[in-house]
């Protein structure tokens, strides 16, 4: 996910890729389709809310890894703008804030095809210690 390491499966199944992962912007894509779907056919709100948790947390962890930390969320609040049956949305995730224990950042997912808002959130992160350090 961050070309550190390989994604999980968790996030290869949501479809959501990293283009640009920087501690000040993360942007990306996810191509979606019925695999995302729920049982009346629409783009399940929990994807939204997984790809903008993930674009969150790596841009806040890739801020301040070199402190030898990586962040967690601890909220997500996720707006459902419209909602989608296949396609791609891209994703732009950049920091509201960015303190020393804990960070806010915002997230957009856009259809791809005309640019109109999906969904929005926003995840409050806690800097934590990288296991084993």
């Amino acid at each position: 996910m961050t070309g550190d390491r390989p994604a999980p499966a968790f996030v290869g199944a949501m479809g959501f890729t990293t283009a640009e992962v920087t501690g000040t912007r993360v942007t990306g894509s996810a191509d979606l389709g019925p695999e995302h779907h729920t049982p009346w056919g629409v783009v399940h709100g929990g994807v939204y809310c997984a790809i903008v948790e993930t674009a969150a947390s790596v841009g806040a962890s890739r801020a301040v890894q070199e402190h030898g930390q990586f962040s967690v969320g601890v909220n997500n609040s996720t707006d459902f703008i419209r909602s989608m049956t296949a396609g791609r949305v891209d994703v732009v995730a950049e920091p509201v804030q960015q303190g020393r224990t804990q960070q806010l950042w915002q997230v957009a997912l856009t259809r791809a095809e005309d640019g109109k808002l999906v969904a929005q959130g926003r995840v409050r992160l806690q800097n934590v210690p990288l296991p084993g350090s």
